[in-house]
């Protein structure tokens, strides 16, 4: 199904295995369950691929799976206790954080792609 929705929709196979972890997530709050799931789903499209690509595939489910931490994460709550925060400062904080370190790490990926 994920060969198919790449060729289909001719989404680059980087490009989808990082949606496909944001998706889970954002769905699960767990990034563990994200990196896990992501990379189940998108192993057929490493089957072609060459060893470095793979590896940027690897780094592409990585980088979606930081994306957006909240209420559903233990770090979010970690950070928040740690540093005496309310939800919503946290929120503002260390989930935009990690959003941030999610889109620059999967668009470095892509830039790395055409290089390599």
């Amino acid at each position: 199904m994920v060969l198919e929705i790449s060729e289909d929709w001719s989404i680059p196979a980087l490009l989808l295995a990082w949606l496909i972890a944001v998706a889970i997530r954002l769905a699960t709050g767990s990034a563990t369950v994200a990196t896990i799931s992501a990379a189940g789903l998108v192993a057929p499209l490493a089957a072609d691929m060459s060893t470095a690509h793979t590896a940027l595939l690897v780094l592409a489910i990585g980088a979606g799976s930081l994306f957006f931490s909240h209420v559903n994460d233990a770090g979010f709550w970690l950070v928040k206790e740690y540093f005496g925060l309310s939800v919503g400062q946290n929120i503002k904080t260390w989930s935009v954080m990690e959003t941030i370190i999610s889109v620059v790490a999967g668009g470095l990926v892509l830039l790395l792609s055409l290089v390599i």
